[in-house]
Parts: structure tokens; sequence; C-alpha cells
């Protein structure tokens, strides 16, 4: 029988324990399109703040004019007044950090390959392992279904530390009403119904929450904590680590860092199924996080999808003979699996679906 070994990645956290190099699988390769300047560019402007609390009580003309501009340009906004309790996100990290903490064999109680060997999406471990040649990323993560509610797996929520699920499910129902919030303004942006967004995500629209930890990393010139992307949900509420920088954007051919923050925003991104139903119009940036040879940095993200049945595609309302439909039509469910074939091989989905 062949030897398969290389389909199971190992713990990067362990490893960076152990290693003083990284093992070349983690190493960049000089044909990769996206794999330059690791250092980054400084932001040549702040990221947009927008005040959620004003533009959502009276459609503020300034903070929707920041927000048009935010989602035109870079693709991802700060938000803050968003009524998240500051104790609740520092919670969240908390948790997130006590459970990478754990010793291995409990974290690998919750692991995401079934029998040791067969990956799913949900549970602790790292992307699923494609080809023997395939780069992996410098980092371990824990990503869970937390909607529609009666759909958790709690078998994959772990037990330790004991605040965790608690302190999930309040997050969860918080982030909710930040989306649809965000949702409606963008609707009003685009001069639709200011709930045809939030219409477009059903009662078995899939939310799921990734806990991300990226361990030092002894070459951080060479090696990527994430590969370069765009999200595949359409909305992405991200609750970044507050000391350590990390994330990396792609604008006009150039990698440029994004700030850490201190006062308790949130970054709200577009992925590329709000790509296709807006026709263009908003676009789900490239990104990837970099490493940091001295110190750990974790971040939380919850990504808003739709309901795996449902047939995505342009708005009807955006569409016009002046406008006509600029992707084809295809089943979530379905889109959902060639996104995965596309991000390990570092493309876009979406590029694929163009009329």
């Amino acid at each position: 029988m062949a030897d398969e070994s290389w389909r199971l990645p190992n713990s990067v956290q362990q490893l960076a324990s152990t290693v003083q190099e990284p093992p070349s699988r983690y190493l960049l390769r000089e044909e990769e399109p996206l794999g330059r300047n690791l250092a980054g560019t400084e932001m040549p402007e702040p990221i947009p703040m927008i005040d959620l609390g004003l533009l959502s009580a009276s459609n503020d003309a300034d903070e929707a004019a920041k927000l048009r501009s935010a989602l035109l340009t870079w693709g991802f906004f700060h938000v803050s007044n968003h009524g998240m309790e500051a104790s609740l996100m520092d919670s969240v990290m908390t948790a997130s950090r006590d459970f990478f903490r754990l010793p291995l064999e409990e974290k690998r109680k919750y692991s995401n390959l079934i029998d040791g060997k067969h990956f799913q999406i949900e549970g602790y471990g790292n992307d699923q392992v494609k080809t023997p040649n395939q780069r992996l990323d410098w980092s371990d993560r824990l990503h869970l279904k937390v909607e529609p509610e009666d759909e958790r797996n709690l078998d994959h929520w772990p037990m330790r530390p004991e605040s965790f699920r608690d302190v999930l499910h309040e997050y969860t129902l918080k982030n909710k009403r930040i989306k649809d919030d965000i949702l409606r303004a963008m609707a009003r942006l685009l001069e639709l119904d200011e709930d045809c967004l939030v219409n477009q995500f059903s009662d078995k629209a899939l939310t799921y929450a990734r806990f991300n930890y990226y361990p030092p990393c002894p070459r951080p010139d060479l090696v990527l904590g994430i590969k370069p992307h765009s999200d595949f949900f359409p909305l992405t509420v991200l609750l970044m680590d507050k000391d350590v920088q990390g994330l990396q954007v792609l604008r006009e051919g150039t990698w440029y860092n994004v700030p850490t923050v201190s006062n308790y925003t949130l970054l709200i991104n577009v992925g590329v199924t709000m790509e296709i139903m807006t026709n263009g119009v908003f676009r789900g940036p490239v990104h990837r996080v970099v490493t940091n040879a001295e110190k750990e940095r974790i971040s939380v993200a919850v990504f808003y999808g739709m309901d795996p049945e449902k047939e995505i595609g342009p708005i009807a309302d955006m569409l016009n003979e002046e406008q006509p439909a600029r992707y084809r039509k295809m089943k979530n469910k379905d889109f959902l699996v060639a996104h995965y074939e596309h991000f390990t091989r570092g493309e876009r989905v979406v590029d694929s679906l163009k009329i």
C-alpha cells in the first residue's frame, strides 16, 4: 500500500515548539504569483471606520458615504458602536487562547479528521491536504457550525475551557444583529429594498465560527499563516488580535498591512458570494495572513453563508439591459465545493463563474 502519510498535516503549534526551520511543505515557492513581499506595505490611509449605531439609527449620510467608499475601494471596513460588549469580546479571545493552550491530546478530541484520516470542515486541525506537493499554512484552527442552531454538532464544541460553549453561543447571537444591520445598510447603498440582502439568508443559512491560531514561526520571510484567498461566504465578521499584526490585503498589486486595533472594533469584509449577488459591484478582497517570529496570534472569524440548496446568482433587481448578469448561477453547495478546490491552488473561484 502506498504511503499516504503526507495527507496528515501536523499540529503547527506542536511543530513550532520543536523545529528550528519550517519543513519544506510550509515554504513559499518562486512560482506562487501572490507570495511576494511578506513584510507588506503600510496603508496609504486608515481603514474606514463606520459608526454602526449612527448608520443604523438614522442612515447618516456621512457614514453611508464612508461605507460606500470602503466597499468600492477595499472591500472591508471597521465598525464601532456596534452594541457588542467589550467584556464579551474579551471573553471570546480568552476562551480561544485557553483552548489552544490545552494539551494536544485534549484538542484532538475535536479533530476534523474522521478516524484520523478522512477530512471534514468542522473540528480542530488544518486545511485538507489534497496533494503531496501542496504548500501548507502555518496555522491551526477550530471550525464550528453555529447556525442553524439545531444543526450544531456539539461533539466538536470544546468542553474546556468551561466557558467556551456559553461564550460562543452569546457571541453568535450578538453578531447576527450586527450582520443584519450591515446588510441593510449595504442594500440601501445599492438602492434595493432595505431587507433585500437580509432576506437572502433563510433559516437554513449556514454560519460558521473559525478560531485561528498562528504560532511563532522561525522564518516569517518564507512562510504564510494563511495563503492568499477571498472569503467564500457573503459576509465575514472578524475579531482580530489586539496586539499582534498579521492580516494583509491585496490592492492593485500591492500587499498592505492591516493595523491592529485596541478599541474593540470589528473588521467586516465581503466574500465572493456577495460579489456575485451584487453582480460585481462589491468585490471580495484578496487577503492573506503573515507569520511572526516571536509572538503567537489569534483571531476569530464568523462567516455568514447561505442555504446550501439555494441557487447563487446576481440579484434580479440589480439587472437590466444596460447591466446584464456578469456571473452564471450555481447551487450554493456546489459553489462551496468549487471554492475549496480553487482555494488549495490559491485561485478565486468567482473568476470561473464569469459570463
